[in-house]
């Protein structure tokens, strides 16, 4: 994006932020409430933007200024003056340059929302139940350090301290904006703590992270559902419970299927598997609407699709590769510990230039 287009992208958003300035100073709209709240919230945003923008005005005027004098100006003393006040804004100018047009990015409408995420066990058997596991750790030490809420929605375990399967849900801000890059296929590389042989084996897991759906947003019809009830039940098939009170839920249009067993309550369990069934139909039909969506996935760093392989994690050499950004760091135990951002501020920066490419 050149300067001309930068501007004439600043006055108009400048413009827009005045008129919103009216609208939430009307009686009318104050008294609707959740019309009142979301404008509020687009106030802000764009508040950000524009007292950046005067602040880039403010420092381009100054360097106009500081070399009108050079051009014009014959004492020393002025012209030194003029060229230390040069060597302090051009370089807050080029800084301005290169946040402003990042800021004027569309954002992604889901960044905001809570996830839930889905780690499944893929190839090598017992190992990559362990490795879902480790996973499951590591996003669970991450989202504490990041100060969100973590909650256990479903769960098939292995037998061994490892999953075939876990669901949860991850509950903060800006969850999605953060974890969005962790779908696709994970891959270990280790000698498992089950081989006497000391062969290093690689297994795999699928991760996958659906922004949560309001109910508002997706309307699910009761009776396109079919919902079984059934005695939970643990590793090897045991009865972990006397009472019906596992549920699956069959969402018939789609063949959507969703089980929850983790609760006593045949209740919990049916509100959670409501919450994983929703965030799942939202997935699919924003998978299945127009072609530019399909490009705008294209763009972006890795396509989000569960079948990407993403991301190894080779304990023999302590280090972990990013596939999708050829970035490698020998950080494994870190991020392991849930030290996350060394890579996804790496695949944020990535991401974030191939969209201004596009602009």
């Amino acid at each position: 994006m050149n300067n001309m287009d930068l501007i004439e992208k600043l006055d108009k958003l400048q413009n827009d932020y005045q008129e919103l300035n009216k609208r939430i100073s009307d009686p009318e709209v104050i008294n609707d409430t959740n019309r009142y709240q979301k404008l509020l919230k687009k106030h802000a945003k764009l508040k950000k933007v524009v007292d950046k923008y005067k602040h880039y005005k403010e420092i381009l005027a100054g360097i106009k200024e500081a070399r009108d004098i050079l051009e014009g100006e014959e004492e020393a003393d002025v012209c030194e003056l003029a060229e230390l006040e040069l060597a302090e804004l051009e370089p807050e100018q080029e800084k301005l340059e290169e946040e402003l047009p990042v800021m004027l990015l569309p954002e992604d409408p889901n960044d905001e929302k809570n996830v839930i995420v889905e780690v499944r066990a893929g190839a090598g058997g017992d190992e990559a139940g362990l490795f879902a596991a480790d996973l499951y750790r590591m996003y669970s030490r991450y989202a504490e350090k990041q100060g969100w809420k973590v909650e256990a929605m479903s769960s098939n375990s292995s037998g061994i301290g490892g999953f075939k399967e876990v669901i949860f849900t991850v509950e903060g801000t800006d969850v999605f904006r953060r974890l969005k890059y962790e779908s696709g296929v994970h891959r270990v590389q280790r000698v498992p703590a089950t081989e006497s042989s000391g062969r290093i084996h690689t297994s795999t897991a699928t991760v996958a992270v659906l922004p949560e759906a309001e109910e508002v947003e997706l309307e699910i019809d009761p009776n396109e559902l079919k919902i079984d009830v059934y005695r939970s039940s643990g590793p090897g098939g045991q009865s972990v419970n006397t009472t019906d009170s596992a549920v699956r839920i069959t969402h018939e249009p789609t063949g959507l299927v969703v089980s929850c067993q983790d609760e006593k309550s045949q209740h919990k369990n049916k509100a959670k598997a409501m919450r994983v069934l929703r965030a799942r139909l939202k997935e699919k039909y924003e998978q299945e609407q127009q072609a530019e969506i399909d490009e705008a996935r294209k763009s972006q760093v890795g396509t989000g699709e569960r079948s990407e392989k993403i991301r190894t994690y080779n304990f023999p050499q302590g280090r972990v590769s990013d596939h999708r950004i050829n970035l490698t760091v020998h950080k494994l135990e870190q991020i392991l510990g849930g030290d996350l951002d060394i890579v996804i501020e790496e695949l944020i920066k990535e991401d974030t230039m191939k969209r201004l490419q596009k602009v």
